[in-house]
């Protein structure tokens, strides 16, 4: 279920039809009515038969359609029998379907939340001790050895309207810039739950013949070069020594710098800006000076703090960590790509987790999947520099 109990995944009763081949073969005349109703050739069925004669079981196909069914069992042909099952159904289709995953045939979790919560959604059958006549039929209960127990609800924190809304604006977005994929991950700031999270491509799991190459949930389990994004957290970290204010100039002329034999450039040459502005200009010069200013242990420290190189902790099956190497191992050119997101890598998830805990005054939540999850707020940077940060972010969308 959704946040607010719209359904996301639903199992429905539907019957499946099972043979057992030595009776039907006998009443070899029942074999074209079935084969009519299941719209399949007649000799393809006896041939089955023929080659499993010596089993007492045989499905014929699950998960009828209700009509189907019904047709079968007005029939009443000899060694055919219908047997209740339950179809996985996911309302929301293709927009929930990395978050939700599927079932196989035997509704058994596969990928995404059905699979990390399978035993919990599962029911448990239970178990009877009864006696039976030769054609099957119970004709005396004995006793009852384990009680039924019903799978139980999973509440997520989804909103499927949100839900709906990131699904449709990610598509258009990635059909009108020709994007090979994509992903959208929204998080409520005050509590760390997810209220959105789509990928492109994306995939029906309603549909059984869905292509698996868009099975993967990318906001979770694929890492990428952040790029500039990641100026804020090294501005942070100079911050946090003092040595910086966001009023410190900087001279990132003459629009370029040579570290260790590689020219790290802006798109223009911005001159002397302060310490905002290399934030709302996205200077990589501006930002590759603070990082030098900074030792490499504390700019590390800062990375770590918010979550870079570390597991979201969702339990989400396939979750990636990224990579963040240690500070010992960096070189002057790498402190450097670091101060504007290359050197490492990241998932979309951590990358909201981060910029959540700016916008929560330097307090971390780890992100949640599902409702009522505790995960309680660590602080993990001055709640000042974290709204001085978040001041300089909104620059960035302000007029020149």
């Amino acid at each position: 279920l959704d946040r607010n109990g719209e359904p996301l995944a639903v199992s429905t009763p539907v019957d499946s039809v099972w043979v057992n081949p030595g009776e039907l073969l006998q009443a070899a005349e029942d074999i074209q009515p079935l084969a009519r109703a299941l719209g399949v050739d007649a000799d393809e069925i006896e041939r089955r038969l023929t080659q499993r004669s010596s089993r007492e079981f045989v499905w014929l196909r699950r998960r009828l359609h209700p009509d189907v069914a019904a047709e079968i069992e007005s029939l009443k042909l000899h060694g055919v029998f219908l047997q209740k099952e339950y179809r996985r159904f996911y309302p929301a289709g293709e927009v929930t379907s990395h978050v939700i995953g599927f079932t196989n045939i035997d509704d058994v979790g596969q990928e995404g939340l059905e699979l990390a919560y399978n035993d919990w959604l599962q029911g448990k059958p239970g178990l009877k001790r009864v006696i039976r006549d030769r054609l099957g039929r119970t004709v005396e209960h004995q006793e009852m050895i384990r009680e039924a127990s019903p799978g139980q609800d999973l509440s997520l924190t989804i909103d499927r309207r949100l839900q709906y809304l990131a699904y449709r604006e990610l598509k258009r977005t990635v059909l009108k810039h020709g994007a090979r994929s994509g992903s959208v991950v929204l998080l409520d700031i005050p509590t760390g739950e997810v209220l959105a999270m789509v990928n492109q491509p994306s995939y029906n799991p309603n549909h059984p013949d869905f292509d698996t190459g868009g099975l993967r949930n990318r906001a979770i389990t694929d890492v990428f070069e952040p790029g500039s994004v990641m100026k804020p957290f090294v501005i942070a970290s100079a911050l946090e020594t003092g040595k910086v204010t966001p009023d410190t100039p900087v001279d990132t002329t003459p629009g370029n710098i040579r570290i260790s034999g590689h020219t790290i450039s802006d798109h223009h040459n911005y001159g002397p800006i302060d310490v905002t502005r290399i934030i709302t200009k996205s200077s990589n010069v501006g930002a590759t000076k603070i990082a030098l200013s900074l030792e490499p242990e504390h700019m590390w420290d800062t990375y770590d703090r918010f979550g870079f190189g570390d597991v979201t902790g969702t339990g989400f099956p396939g979750e990636s960590a990224g990579v963040l190497r240690n500070h010992r191992r960096w070189r002057k050119v790498e402190q450097a790509t670091l101060s504007y997101g290359y050197g490492l890598s990241v998932t979309v998830l951590q990358l909201a987790e981060a910029f959540a805990a700016l916008a929560n005054d330097g307090r971390l939540i780890r992100p949640s999947l599902i409702q009522g999850a505790n995960n309680p707020a660590t602080s993990i940077l001055d709640p000042t520099i974290a709204r001085q940060v978040s001041a300089m972010l909104e620059t960035v969308t302000g007029p020149e």
